[in-house]
C-alpha cells in the first residue's frame, strides 16, 4: 500500500513536520509493508513562488506567523478552494490593513494559488498513491483543503484523510461534513488511529473500530466514531522520521534562508492544567493528562537525531517542562558533551539553579509563559505565580544567558487599570531584561476554560472574523470549525492597551543599550547600570544591613516578612527604615514592586572587569570609572 504524507504551506520552513514524522515512523512499524512518502510542500510553495517573484522568508513569516490570528495565509488558497482568483478581496482590505506592497503581493499569491494547488496535485496523482494524509496545525486548513479537492477532481478513487490540531474533536467533525472530498478526518493522537485507517483501508473493513475517525459508509452516510477516552500512554508515544526533509531542503532556496532545526517531543499535556487549568489556554485540545517519555528514551531519541542528521539547533514541542527531566535528562544532556541549542516551554517560577541547569544543558531559549507582571491579574489566569514571581524569572534567566520569550496579555474579566498602570510606571527599571515581544488582547480559544465556562465571563462568543473571510460556511458550521473566538471587549479599554504596546516598544528599543548588574562582594555589592531613564551608573552597598536587606529581596518578600527576617539575623528590623530603603531603591529602578511585594532586578554580573573593585586603601585616582556616585 502507498502513502503519501502532505505538509502544506503555512507550516514553519526550517523544521520538519513533528506529526508527520511520527505518522511515518508509526505505520512502518505497524504496516511494514506499506511505502510510506512525505511531500514538503511548504518547501515547494516556497520555490516556486521564488521562480516567479522575488520573496524572502520575512515574507513567508508573514503568513505562516504574523498574521495567524488574522487567517491571511488561509485566505491566500481560498481563491483555489472555492476557484475564485477574487474571493472576498474586499473582506481581506476590511480585516487586515497592511502596507501597499504587502498587499499587492497577497493579492498576487491569491490570484495564483490554484495554479500551484493543481500542479501540487497532479504530481500527487501522478505517484499513484492508495491512500494521501494532510497534517493540519494553524494556517494550513484552507491549503490542504485546497489540494484535497484538486486531487479528488483528478483521481477520485484516493483515499483522502486530514488530521493535526485543526481536527481536533467537533473540528475534526465539521471539516468531514462539510467537505465531501475529504473522505477520512482523524481526531485525537494519530500514532495508533492512523495506522488503523491504513490497516482497514487495505483489508477493506474495520473504519468503525478505528478511535476518532470521520468516515462514510457505504451510502456516503457520515460517520463519527467515538475518540479514545484516555490518551496514548507514554510508551506509545513514537520518535519521528525524518528522512527527506533535510535532502529537499538542501535542494530548496530556503537552505540559504534558515539555519534547520529538529522537532523533539518529550511529553504532552501539562502538568500545571491538570490542576488549574490557564483560563485562556487552549493548547493541549482534547487531552490535558501530562504523560512524558523515560528520561533514557526520550535522550536516545534525541541523540539518535542529532546523529543521523548532524543537527544541534532543536524545538521540543512540550507545552511545560517535566520538572523530573531537570535531575534526570538535563545532566545526561550535560555530560553527553553536546553542544545543543533547544527551545523549550518551562513554568516561570523555576529557580536560579534550575535555570543554571537548563543553560548548561542547551536550552539557550525558553518560553516561560509570563503574560503579565501583575499579581491581580495573574490570579484571574490561574497561573499559579506573581508579578514579583515573573520579573525575578526574567532577572534569574538574564543572569544564567537565557534567551526569553514572552508576551504581554490583557482584557481578563475582573481586571482594572489600577493592574497595569503601576506595571507601566516601572517598565524603565526593566529594560535591561529580556523584552516583552508583544502586546495583545486574549482571544479565546476552542478547548480553553473561557470557552467552556461561560460563567467565567465570556458568554457569547464568535467564531474570529477571519473564518467568514476563508469559508463559504453557515455561522452554526463555522461555530464548529473555528479555533479562536471573539466576544465582547471585558477588562482594561484599548486606551490602556495602547499604553502597554507603547511602553513594550520603548522596552524593545533600549534593550540593546541597557544595562543593571549587581556583583556580590562578600561584604559589599557593587550594582551597575546604563539605562536612559536613571541617572546613576554605579551603587556601591557597604552597610552590611544594607547588603543583608537587598539579598533578602533576591526572592520576592512584603516589607513586614523583610523586618522579621532582618530581626532574625540579629539586625536592625525597624520597618521605617525597611520603608525608606525601599522607596529609595524603587527610585533609583533596582526593585520592581507590586501587590506590596518586592523583588530586586538586577541580574549577576558575569563581567570579570567589574571586580575590579579598589580596596579601601587603594589609591583613589586608581578607582574604576564606573565608581561614580549615586544621587540621593
Amino acid at each position: 500500500m502507498r502513502i503519501v504524507l502532505i505538509n502544506m504551506p503555512w507550516a514553519l520552513i526550517d523544521v520538519p513536520s513533528l506529526a508527520l514524522g511520527i505518522l511515518s515512523t508509526a505505520v512502518r512499524r505497524a504496516v511494514p509493508d506499506a511505502e510510506v512518502e512525505v511531500v514538503q510542500a511548504n518547501l515547494d510553495y516556497v520555490d516556486w513562488i521564488a521562480e516567479r517573484r522575488s520573496f524572502t522568508v520575512r515574507d513567508y513569516h508573514f503568513y505562516s506567523l504574523d498574521t495567524y490570528f488574522q487567517g491571511v495565509g488561509d485566505w491566500v488558497f481560498t481563491s483555489a478552494l472555492y476557484d475564485d482568483p477574487h474571493w472576498r478581496v474586499d473582506e481581506l482590505a476590511e480585516l487586515v490593513p497592511m502596507p501597499d506592497e504587502q498587499r499587492a503581493m497577497t493579492l498576487e499569491l491569491h490570484e495564483t494559488a490554484a495554479e500551484f494547488v493543481e500542479e501540487t496535485a497532479r504530481r500527487i496523482a501522478e505517484s499513484n498513491p492508495d491512500l494521501v494524509g494532510f497534517t493540519s496545525t494553524f494556517q494550513q486548513n484552507v491549503p490542504a483543503l485546497a489540494v484535497a479537492r484538486a486531487l479528488k477532481r483528478i483521481a477520485p478513487h484516493i483515499r483522502v484523510a486530514m488530521g493535526g490540531a485543526n481536527c481536533d474533536g467537533v473540528q475534526g467533525e465539521a471539516i468531514h461534513r462539510n467537505f465531501p472530498f475529504v473522505d477520512h478526518v482523524l481526531r485525537g493522537e494519530g500514532e495508533v488511529a492512523f495506522p488503523a485507517l491504513v490497516r482497514a483501508l487495505r483489508d477493506g473493513g474495520g473504519l468503525g473500530e478505528v478511535p476518532g475517525l470521520c468516515w462514510r459508509d457505504g451510502d456516503g452516510t457520515a460517520v463519527v466514531n467515538p475518540m479514545a477516552t484516555t490518551p496514548l500512554a507514554p510508551a506509545q508515544i513514537v520518535a519521528p522520521n525524518y528522512d527527506g526533509y533535510f535532502e529537499r531542503l538542501d535542494e530548496s532556496v530556503v537552505r540559504d534562508w534558515v539555519d534547520p532545526k529538529l522537532v523533539v517531543e518529550g511529553a504532552r499535556g501539562c502538568w500545571w492544567g491538570e490542576k488549574h487549568h490557564c483560563t485562556f489556554c487552549g493548547l493541549n485540545g482534547s487531552f490535558m493528562q501530562f504523560r512524558s517519555k523515560s528520561p533514557e528514551v526520550f535522550w536516545d531519541e534525541i541523540a539518535h537525531l542529532v546523529r543521523e542528521h548532524q543537527v544541534l539547533d532543536m524545538f521540543v514541542v512540550d507545552n511545560i517542562l517535566d520538572m523530573g527531566y531537570v535531575r534526570t535528562l538535563l545532566p545526561a544532556i550535560i555530560e553527553s558533551g553536546y553542544d545543543l541549542r533547544m527551545q523549550y516551554e518551562i513554568k516561570s517560577n523555576m529557580n536560579r539553579g534550575q535555570l543554571a541547569t537548563l543553560a548548561a544543558a542547551g536550552l539557550v531559549n525558553v518560553q516561560p509563559g509570563i503574560e503579565n507582571l501583575n499579581s491581580r491579574v495573574l490570579k484571574i489566569m490561574d497561573k499559579g505565580v506573581t508579578g514579583c514571581h515573573n520579573v525575578r524569572m526574567l532577572r534569574d534567566a538574564a543572569s544564567e544567558g537565557l534567551s526569553i520569550a514572552w508576551n504581554y496579555l490583557y482584557g481578563f474579566p475582573g481586571e482594572a487599570e489600577d493592574d497595569y498602570g503601576s506595571v507601566i510606571e516601572q517598565m524603565p527599571a526593566l529594560h535591561h531584561l529580556p523584552p516583552v515581544e508583544g502586546v495583545a488582547r486574549i482571544v479565546i480559544e476552542r478547548f480553553s476554560p473561557y470557552f467552556n465556562r461561560p460563567e467565567l465571563g465570556f458568554a457569547e462568543l464568535a467564531p474570529g472574523a477571519q473564518y467568514a473571510m476563508n469559508y463559504d460556511l453557515p455561522h452554526t458550521e463555522l461555530m464548529d470549525l473555528a479555533y479562536l473566538f471573539t466576544s465582547a471587549m471585558l477588562g482594561v479599554d484599548e486606551r490602556t492597551g495602547d499604553r502597554l504596546r507603547a511602553a513594550a516598544r520603548r522596552w524593545q528599543a533600549e534593550f540593546p543599550t541597557s544595562r543593571l548588574t549587581h556583583t556580590d562582594l562578600g561584604d559589599r555589592i557593587l550594582l551597575v547600570s546604563r539605562r536612559t531613564g536613571f541617572d546613576w551608573t554605579s551603587l556601591l552597598l557597604d552597610d552590611p544591613w544594607e547588603v543583608a536587606l537587598f539579598r533578602l529581596l533576591d526572592q520576592p518578600h512584603a516589607p513586614a516578612a523583610l523586618s522579621r527576617k532582618l530581626a532574625a539575623a540579629g539586625l536592625d528590623a525597624d520597618p521605617g527604615r525597611v520603608a525608606d530603603t525601599l522607596a529609595r531603591w524603587l527610585r533609583l529602578g533596582v526593585l520592581f514592586t507590586e501587590c506590596d511585594t518586592y523583588v530586586h532586578v538586577a541580574p549577576i554580573s558575569r563581567n570579570q572587569d567589574l571586580m575590579k573593585l579598589p580596596r579601601p586603601d587603594a589609591d583613589p585616582e586608581h578607582a574604576h570609572p564606573d565608581l561614580e556616585e549615586v544621587p540621593a
